[in-house]
């Protein structure tokens, strides 16, 4: 496609709003053979279809999908143009859309996209929290530019994207202000014992932990698994169980949760990564994100008094 004709772009998003012709028709007071013949045009410059019929629906291809997502940018940007013209704004907010993997825990998530806020030109985020996999798949389509994850890119992957470590750090447990010293105790001796509340089973840092467990022929005494991290960090609020959390995050855990550190396992890492397409890793808001994770999230020890 050489050139685009931004007039056929419309009818295109019509149509894919509307769902048919007919309808796109009636909104654009076109007549269906008239708006027929501009999709066909714009499909021949794309080389590709960009719907299939099913019944009397009209679906987006793949393809179709892409041109979508980057229309709806277009007219969104249109629209945001002629709003900062009429009403003298500054500048534009450009969009970054961001994936956040459900096994992150929120108070890395924010640490990570809070720099994309500090820009000098105005960014506005829209961010989504889904299964990694349905991560990648909004990557391949481009519906996001970046994905937050705490694990790299599996192998074998078609997505053509890449990883990059945001930085790693240990692991530390989590009890309430009640819990009592355990000054000179070993972390095994602690959590062989202790009531734990653990991520899901299948989780990256649950894997991580059974395998700490395991090299240490431990049998934890599991009294809750949770999907939802924010959760999992109630329950241990109130005094259900131990919790484990990124050292790195220590100070927010204990402030917000009103709890003290218990036992930190430096020996066990856990990963953070961005994951985006060659074309979007050097957005600016991209390489805030990545930056700062590096430099100050990451970069020295910000661990809280244990006071254990």
């Amino acid at each position: 496609m050489r050139h685009l004709n931004y007039g056929h772009l419309q009818y295109f998003h019509a149509i894919a709003r509307e769902g048919s012709i007919a309808a796109a028709a009636k909104v654009l007071h076109l007549t269906p053979q008239t708006l027929s013949g501009q999709l066909r045009l714009l499909e021949e410059q794309c080389g590709a279809p960009l719907f299939d019929r099913v019944g009397r629906r009209l679906v987006l291809t793949e393809l179709g999908e892409l041109v979508l997502r980057y229309a709806d940018e277009i007219f969104t940007l249109g629209a945001e143009l002629a709003r900062s013209v009429r009403d003298g704004a500054p500048g534009l907010a450009q969009p970054l859309r961001v994936g956040v993997s459900q096994t992150i825990p929120k108070v890395v998530a924010h640490r990570m996209i809070a720099p994309a806020f500090t820009l000098p030109e105005p960014v506005r985020v829209i961010a989504l929290e889904r299964p990694l996999q349905e991560l990648l798949g909004e990557l391949a389509l481009h519906r996001v530019d970046v994905v937050l994850s705490d694990q790299p890119l599996p192998r074998g992957l078609s997505v053509r994207a890449v990883s990059t470590e945001l930085g790693r750090c240990g692991v530390s447990f989590f009890g309430p202000e009640s819990h009592p010293p355990a000054e000179g105790a070993r972390p095994e001796a602690i959590l062989g014992t202790a009531p734990l509340l653990l991520p899901a089973p299948g989780t990256p840092s649950r894997d991580r932990l059974d395998q700490w467990f395991a090299e240490r022929d431990l049998r934890p005494r599991i009294v809750g698994e949770f999907e939802d991290s924010a959760l999992l960090k109630i329950f241990g609020m109130h005094g259900t169980g131990l919790f484990p959390a990124p050292t790195a995050i220590e100070e927010e855990i204990c402030e917000m949760y009103g709890v003290r550190v218990v036992v930190r396992l430096a020996d066990l890492e856990q990963r953070f990564y961005a994951l985006t397409t060659s074309r979007r890793q050097e957005l600016p808001a991209v390489v805030a994100i990545t930056d700062a994770a590096r430099n100050e999230l990451f970069a020295r020890d910000r661990r809280a008094p244990s006071r254990s």
